[in-house]
């Protein structure tokens, strides 16, 4: 067989194969579009949504302080003493070790300038997070703070912890289940057909909470009343989505 016969007969192997797959591919898509068209046929789809208005238990506030000293080592001093004043003050409220944390701490030099930059003194600053659901003692945490020498005191924010996220979890995903279940049944008295199962089903949950109170960034008076502070409340929530096999 001359080298120009087997060439040809390459050539015509080749068109042969592709027409092969390309009616394979072919094949298989339409097998997966009536596998798909099958999973949806008589189904019908629907969300449900449950949520309850709760007050938070647990707060968080930043306190610091901040001092200015001619020297670097004379700010640490100053704002180490102060600092520590403000710790005996939190724990002798009952704070934990696990409530506080350093989150942060810094020393720097200030400059005046005024033609080139010169050194005029130094700024430290030491700040913790407080978290913690004493939420009937923030007033004193932040009284009692800033009488101690606390300046900077962070916006106060609450949250829901998720220990009584996990007690409401339940509750929620039987009420949204049952708000889906609902509709979907309307849904189908109206269409005129008659929910059979579930196919499938998902959930997601989520909670808003809000900030009730910004205290000011510098140290009260003493003579001022005793600070406020109110929770106020948070929404979780709990979402479902669920597709219905009707007949």
């Amino acid at each position: 067989m001359s080298q120009e016969n087997k060439n040809d007969r390459s050539y015509y192997v080749i068109i042969a194969l592709s027409i092969v797959l390309v009616l394979m591919s072919a094949a298989i898509y339409a097998v997966s579009q009536g596998v798909s068209e099958k999973d949806t046929e008589n189904t019908i789809s629907m969300n449900g949504y449950a949520e309850q208005k709760i007050v938070p238990d647990t707060a968080t506030l930043s306190i610091g302080v901040l001092v200015q000293n001619s020297t670097a080592s004379g700010a640490t001093a100053e704002n180490a003493a102060l600092m520590s004043a403000v710790m005996e003050e939190l724990k002798a409220l009952g704070l934990e070790d696990r409530e506080i944390q350093t989150s942060y701490v810094s020393v720097y030099p200030e400059y005046n300038y005024d033609g080139k930059p010169i050194i005029t003194g130094y700024s430290a600053s030491n700040n913790v997070q407080i978290t913690t659901t004493k939420l009937d003692k923030l007033g004193d945490i932040i009284d009692r703070s800033t009488a101690a020498g606390a300046n900077q005191i962070g916006g106060i924010s609450f949250s829901v912890s998720s220990e009584m996220q996990k007690e409401l979890r339940e509750e929620l995903v039987n009420a949204s289940v049952a708000d889906a279940s609902s509709k979907a049944g309307m849904l189908a008295k109206t269409l005129g057909v008659e929910i059979t199962g579930v196919q499938t089903s998902s959930i997601s949950d989520s909670t808003t909470s809000r900030v009730y109170y910004e205290t000011p960034q510098d140290a009260k008076d003493e003579a001022e009343a005793s600070t406020s502070i109110q929770p106020g409340e948070s929404t979780v929530s709990m979402s479902v989505q669920v597709t219905y096999y009707i007949g």
